[in-house]
C-alpha cells in the first residue's frame, strides 16, 4: 500500500467507479499484501486498470493513451535514453518545439516528471496509460537493457569466446548453437540493431592488418564505431555468412546473400555482400527498411513546382523516364516512390532488378541471374509477352537493355530506368555511346532527371548563421540570391550525434524532352549545347536547386557544394 492509495479511492469513489465498501476491501487487502489499490482493485474485478487510470488522469486535467497499437517515432524515442527511460518507467510519446511528452502509469508521481525535466534539461508533460502497456513498449523500443555493442564488448572476457578452429565449435547453423557461440550470435545482433536505432544505411565488417573495424553510414557518411578485437573476427563474419545463407567454407570467392529480420516491430532486410580481402572477408550489409517505400513524393525533397511536373510525367501512357546520379544518390528510392505512387489495381506493373531491393505488393518483381542466362535483355523480352503497362528497368547497362526499352516505350508502355551520369543532359549522349540511334532516343524520352542527396540540417540545434565571403564566390553568379538571406546550420548536439544534420533530402535537374531539344538530339549535338540550351528553356540544375533548399532552411552551403562540385552555375 502506497501512500496515495487512499487518495485514490476517495476520487473513485466520488466518481461512482467503485463502491465505499469495494474501496474499505482494497484498501485492507493493499495494506496485508503490501501492493497498491489500483492492482487490488483490477484483481478483483472491481474495476479495470484502464478505467482506474482513465478516471484519475481525468482528476488531474491529463490525457489518457492507449499505448497497444501506437506507432512510435524513433526519433522521439532517441530523446530519452533506454536508461532513464526505464528507471523512471516512462515511455516517450510525441513531442512539440521544446516539449518531451512521456506516458507514465501514476498521475500522482509529480516528482518523476520534475526528476526528468532536470535530466533531460527540456519541458516534460505527462500522459497517462497502463503499466504493462508501458512495460511492453519499454521492451519494443529499448529492447536488451544495457546491451550495447560497447557493453557486451566489455562483458568479454580474454577467454569468453574464441574464433573457429581455436577449440570452440564452428556456428553451423541456428539449431546447433553452443554456450561458446551464444555471445558471438547476440554480438551479431546487437551490430545490426544499433545500426538500424543510428539510422544506419549501411554496416561495414573490414578486417585490418591490426584491427576488426565497424562502421556506419548514416546519411551518406560513414562513421567509426567500436570495434570488436580482432580475434573475434573469424567467428562475426561466420555468423553473418551463416544468417545471410551463404557458405562459410568459401572464403576465397565474393558472395552474395541475404538476411531477413524483425527489428523493433520493424521487418528488414540486408543484402549482404562479402569480398575477400587481404586480410580476411570484408562484408557489407545494405540495410533495406520497407517503411521508407511508403514515402511521399514530398518527402523526396521535390517542392511543389518540381513535384507537380514529375507526377505529370510518371502519369504518361508511354516513354521512357531515366533518373541518374552516382551510386548512393538515391536513385533506386526514387524510383520506388513512382512506382508506389502509380501503383493502381487497374495497371500492371513488371520490375527487372539485380537485386531486388524491396519487395512491393502488388508488384511483379523479377530478379535477374546472369549464372542461369537470366540477363536484364532475355527477362525484358520475357516480360514485355507478359503484357505490362509500366516497366522499371533497375539500370540500362548495354545496348541490348536500351534497345529493348526503347522499343517497349514505343510500343505503349512506360519505362523507367536508371543510369549513371553526373548530369541530366549527359543520359542522352550516353545512351547514344552505348549505340542507340539518336532518333530512338529522342522519340522515346520523355524526360530525365539527376538527382543528389543532401544532408537536412537538425531542427533540434539549428541555428541562424551569415555565410563566408569564401562561401559566395564558390556560387559565383548564384551569390547575389544568398547575401540577403538568413541561412543555417545545425550546431551539433546528442540528437544528431554532434553532425549538426539528421537525415536525408533529394536536390533535383529535371531535363523536359521537348520538340526543340529532340531536334538538338537528332542533329547529335554535344552534352554541353544541350545542357546550355536546356537552362535557356527553363531546367534547374542542381545546384540552383540546391540554393533553393539553402534559402528554404533545410540544408546548407557547405552540404550543396560537396554534392554538386561538377555542377557549374
Amino acid at each position: 500500500m502506497t501512500a496515495n492509495d487512499e487518495y485514490v479511492i476517495e476520487i473513485l469513489e466520488s466518481v461512482g467507479l467503485i463502491t465505499h465498501q469495494q474501496g474499505a476491501e482494497a484498501l485492507q487487502i493493499a495494506q496485508d499484501a503490501d501492493t497498491t489499490v489500483i492492482d487490488v482493485l483490477a484483481e478483483r474485478k472491481f474495476a479495470t486498470k484502464s478505467d482506474i487510470l482513465k478516471a484519475l488522469a481525468n482528476q488531474f486535467g491529463m490525457e489518457f493513451v492507449s499505448l497497444s497499437g501506437l506507432e512510435f517515432d524513433q526519433e522521439v524515442v532517441d530523446l530519452v535514453p533506454g536508461e532513464v527511460a526505464r528507471r523512471y518507467h516512462i515511455i516517450p510519446v510525441y513531442r512539440t518545439e521544446s516539449t518531451i511528452t512521456v506516458a507514465l502509469s501514476d498521475p500522482l508521481d509529480v516528482e518523476t516528471l520534475d526528476s526528468l525535466r532536470y535530466v533531460l534539461r527540456c519541458d516534460v508533460a505527462g500522459v497517462v496509460a497502463i503499466p504493462e502497456e508501458i512495460e511492453a513498449a519499454l521492451s519494443r523500443m529499448y529492447p536488451a537493457t544495457g546491451s550495447t555493442v560497447a557493453s557486451m564488448l566489455d562483458e568479454l572476457t580474454e577467454g569468453s569466446i574464441q574464433a573457429p578452429g581455436e577449440g570452440t565449435p564452428k556456428l553451423e547453423g541456428e539449431d546447433e548453437v553452443t554456450d561458446a557461440d551464444a555471445p558471438i550470435i547476440k554480438l551479431v545482433s546487437l551490430i545490426i540493431l544499433e545500426a538500424f536505432r543510428s539510422r544506419a544505411s549501411d554496416i561495414h565488417l573490414e578486417p585490418l592488418e591490426r584491427k576488426f573495424r565497424v562502421r556506419y553510414r548514416i546519411d551518406g557518411v560513414l562513421h567509426e564505431v567500436e570495434s570488436p578485437p580482432k580475434r573475434l573476427q573469424s567467428a562475426i563474419i561466420s555468423r553473418v555468412k551463416i544468417m545471410a545463407n551463404m557458405s562459410i567454407a568459401e572464403k576465397r570467392l565474393p558472395q552474395d546473400g541475404r538476411i531477413q529480420i524483425n527489428v523493433m516491430g520493424r521487418d528488414l532486410d540486408l543484402r549482404v555482400s562479402s569480398v575477400p580481402c587481404n586480410h580476411g572477408e570484408t562484408i557489407v550489409m545494405r540495410i533495406l527498411d520497407k517503411e521508407s517505400l511508403s514515402l511521399g513524393l514530398p518527402k523526396l525533397g521535390f517542392f511543389s513546382d518540381d513535384q507537380q511536373t514529375f507526377e505529370r510525367l510518371i502519369g504518361l501512357s508511354d516513354g521512357i523516364i531515366l533518373v541518374t546520379g552516382p551510386t548512393g544518390s538515391g536513385k533506386t528510392t526514387t524510383l520506388y516512390a513512382c512506382l508506389n505512387h502509380i501503383n493502381k489495381p487497374d495497371r500492371k506493373i513488371i520490375t527487372v532488378e539485380d537485386p531486388v531491393e524491396y519487395q512491393m505488393t502488388g508488384i511483379n518483381q523479377v530478379h535477374v541471374r546472369s549464372d542461369i542466362g537470366l540477363t536484364f535483355g532475355a527477362a525484358l523480352r520475357s516480360i514485355l509477352r507478359q503484357a505490362p503497362n509500366i516497366i522499371m528497368i533497375g539500370e540500362i547497362r548495354d545496348l541490348e537493355t536500351a534497345e529493348i526499352a526503347v522499343n517497349a516505350s514505343l510500343t505503349g508502355h512506360l519505362v523507367f530506368s536508371t543510369l549513371h551520369t553526373n548530369d541530366a543532359p549527359s543520359a542522352v549522349t550516353r545512351l547514344i555511346d552505348i549505340g542507340v540511334k539518336p532518333f530512338l532516343v529522342a522519340s522515346s524520352t520523355r524526360a530525365i532527371m539527376a538527382q543528389r542527396l543532401v544532408r537536412k540540417i537538425c531542427e533540434r540545434c539549428k541555428e541562424s548563421v551569415k555565410p563566408t565571403d569564401a562561401e559566395l564566390r564558390t556560387f559565383g553568379g548564384l551569390a547575389g540570391k544568398l547575401e540577403a538571406v538568413q541561412l543555417f546550420r545545425g550546431r551539433g548536439c546528442s540528437e544528431c550525434k554532434q553532425t549538426g544534420y539528421r537525415g536525408r533530402i533529394g536536390i533535383f535537374e529535371i531535363f523536359l524532352i521537348n520538340d526543340e531539344v529532340r531536334h538538338m538530339i537528332y542533329e547529335r549535338v554535344s552534352a554541353s549545347h544541350l545542357r546550355a540550351r536546356a537552362r535557356e528553356l527553363g531546367m534547374r540544375t542542381l545546384r540552383e536547386d540546391g540554393i533553393r533548399k539553402v534559402i528554404a532552411g533545410q540544408t546548407t552551403l557547405e552540404e550543396v557544394v560537396r554534392t554538386t562540385m561538377g555542377d557549374s552555375n
